[in-house]
């Protein structure tokens, strides 16, 4: 476990991140939208945990500020592991590559690395939401769900009508029923 006295890592948050992310067909719509809207999917789980767990309905500065809170760290850090990780999969699994295995031992390093970036990143989130979020009224969690994540979806510039066409079904059950899991 890795843990400083300023940084815990193994939040609440990391571990619906892992359980709702790696539900059916969730990672696949969240990785489609990352790609398609160039989303932050940490933000995006980071929001779904709110409504669903925390039944904290999340204003369009609360995503702004969230966002803000780690948009160097994703930008710097995240994003550009995932760029080196990308950029070593031609060379790692070039059957005439001689230096194959040990570019994919590389990539695997990379992964891991971003796997740990992703999890601060997650952890940065926890501790904003901790500071600003505390005593905020709470709702209904699903209704807080929904709107936290056509918020996110609005955040990153998909219009009001067009958030229901690009919903997250998968995600929005996934994190639903996580959140009837716990007491």
């Amino acid at each position: 476990m890795h843990k400083t006295a300023s940084q815990p890592f193994d939040t609440p948050l990391w571990a619906f991140s892992l359980d709702v992310y790696g539900s059916d067909g969730v990672a696949e719509e969240c990785l489609e939208l990352q790609e398609r809207l160039n989303l932050d999917v940490n933000l995006l789980l980071f929001a779904a945990f709110s409504g669903a767990v925390d039944a904290v309905r999340l204003e369009m500065q609360d995503i702004a500020a969230a966002n803000g809170a780690v948009a160097d760290w994703h930008s710097e850090i995240v994003r550009a592991l995932r760029r080196a990780r990308r950029a070593l999969k031609p060379a790692s699994t070039d059957a005439d590559n001689p230096l194959r295995e040990a570019s994919a031992t590389l990539r695997a390093q990379v992964k891991a690395a971003e796997l740990d970036s992703e999890k601060i990143e997650l952890a940065m989130l926890w501790q904003w939401s901790q500071s600003r979020l505390a005593d905020r009224p709470r709702t209904e969690r699903n209704r807080a769900l929904a709107a936290n994540l056509c918020g996110v979806l609005e955040f990153y510039r998909v219009a009001a009508g067009q958030s229901e066409a690009a919903a997250i079904p998968r995600l929005l059950e996934a994190a639903a029923t996580y959140a009837r899991s716990i007491p």
